[in-house]
């Protein structure tokens, strides 16, 4: 491999590590979100009765 295809390689790989760090964290806000409306939920059912 050349130096250019070496530098291409790592800049793609940097940029996928970022991505997937990203995703990552949006998957927790997601499923803290999730959890936090069904909390909300089992609230409003136990105010009902």
């Amino acid at each position: 491999m050349e130096v250019s295809q070496l530098r291409h390689l790592k800049d793609a790989e940097a940029e996928l590590a970022r991505i997937k760090r990203m995703y990552a964290e949006l998957a927790l806000d997601h499923h803290a979100l999730k959890d936090v409306l069904s909390r909300k939920g089992r609230a409003r059912l136990v105010d009902c009765n």
